[in-house]
């Protein structure tokens, strides 16, 4: 099972995507996902004149030993381009190994621990009776658990509201797409930390007196508050029974999350930029969160995400692997399959792919009952249409940036 060759793919259908295509001497291919949000051709130039040259020669078969090889190898090691590099390597391989199995790639993890991977969707509004029409549109399309996001007065646009037109592609595509805008530079939003805690709770209180006590509730901060406004925030939203509240505060400082679970009991979500187990180490030890949020896809892969959640589960912290459309159908196969495998699963983030992303990739994981359930197929279940995919050419895009009222540069 020796590696014959290892080409990168960039294409662009909706948004830009990054895969490794890895093809062993007897034909075998694997694909992983290598995107990684506006630094998407880093992530390729280290794949294609870095790692490539690595592979070719290797044994397939042989994944830790080249997971190891890759991260320790190099000397410098950690951060997004390399871990997201290093993930593609490792879900391809995973990939050959399960189809040269005939299996899907969950029973080579130990199976399945469960029917499907429970899954929230992203529900937001300018105002409540847009946010109510949006919470029943999913619902309606079988989600069982939505993720809240609202616009707050006085700010033109705010993270997670699709209808702000501020965050579009182009002017024409919804918010709950793809908030990358495709253009030279960064879009600058506007942050009101004050008004912003001030609004939500009403917004939550509004929520479930529609909706009732049933409906499962997320919420994201998206790392733009202080540890007291975090604990505040927490404190706040107590009442409405949260599933989690997501990126209170940026965790870069471990500590900090002492504070806010000493006056908070909602429970809290941390990691979807993160990228190894050190990140995690005081934040998993001391229980300081509940559920861990990287994505197979930038975490180094199925290898070293399993071995984070293995850890995570000594401390019952759970999986909530990050699932936006910037992770590609690659990427979230393949955290669909360990979100099958592993015991402790809590939730899956999905965003509906938009219709010429899933023409490219064609997965086979299927959506029904408010979950996502990998299909049966030898392998990941992703099957890469490279002649289409090549009619999507990439086009330079960015995340918002952020500003408070008074211009300085805040944490989007």
């Amino acid at each position: 099972m020796r590696i014959d060759r290892a080409d990168v793919i960039v294409t662009s259908p909706g948004r830009n995507f990054v895969t490794l295509r890895i093809t062993t001497a007897d034909g075998v291919v694997g694909y992983g996902d290598g995107t990684l949000n506006g630094r998407e051709l880093a992530v390729a130039a280290y794949l294609r004149d870095h790692v490539a040259p690595l592979l070719v020669g290797r044994d397939a078969h042989r994944i830790e030993d080249t997971w190891q090889y890759l991260y320790r190898g190099a000397y410098w090691r950690r951060g997004p381009v390399t871990m997201t590099a290093i993930a593609a390597v490792d879900t391809a391989l995973w990939d050959i190994k399960a189809k040269v199995a005939g299996l899907p790639l969950y029973q080579l993890l130990g199976g399945a621990s469960r029917e499907n991977c429970l899954v929230y969707g992203h529900a937001s509004g300018r105002d409540l009776p847009e946010l109510y029409d949006s919470i029943r549109q999913h619902l309606e399309s079988g989600f069982r658990a939505v993720r809240v996001q609202t616009a707050v007065p006085g700010l033109e646009s705010v993270y997670g509201v699709a209808s702000s037109a501020a965050a579009s592609v182009g002017g024409d595509a919804r918010y709950d797409y793809e908030p990358a805008r495709r253009s030279a530079r960064p879009a600058e939003e506007s942050w009101d930390t004050r008004a912003y805690l001030r609004h939500v709770p009403g917004v939550f209180e509004a929520v479930r007196h529609e909706f009732g006590p049933e409906l499962v509730l997320l919420h994201d901060a998206h790392h733009r508050l202080t540890p007291v406004q975090a604990a505040r925030l927490g404190k706040a939203l107590e009442p409405y029974d949260l599933f989690w509240l997501e990126d209170v505060t940026p965790a870069e400082n471990q500590e900090a999350l002492r504070l806010v679970r000493q006056h908070t009991t909602t429970p809290l979500a941390i990691g979807e930029v993160f990228n190894t187990v050190w990140d995690y180490q005081a934040l998993i030890r001391e229980q300081l969160i509940d559920y861990v949020r990287s994505p197979v896809t930038h975490a180094g892969g199925v290898t070293a995400l399993r071995k984070i959640l293995d850890y995570a589960a000594m401390y019952q912290v759970k999986s909530g692997m990050h699932g936006p459309t910037d992770v590609s159908p690659v990427g979230i196969a393949a955290s669909v399959h360990l979100g099958l495998a592993v015991h402790n699963f809590g939730i899956q983030e999905y965003m509906l792919p938009a219709p010429q992303t899933l023409e490219v990739f064609n997965p086979t994981f299927e959506f029904a009952d408010g979950g996502l359930r990998p299909g049966e197929e030898p392998g990941l279940g992703v099957h890469l249409d490279e002649a289409l995919a090549a009619e999507f050419p990439y086009e330079r895009a960015y995340l918002p940036t952020n500003r408070l009222v008074d211009g300085t540069v805040h944490d989007w």
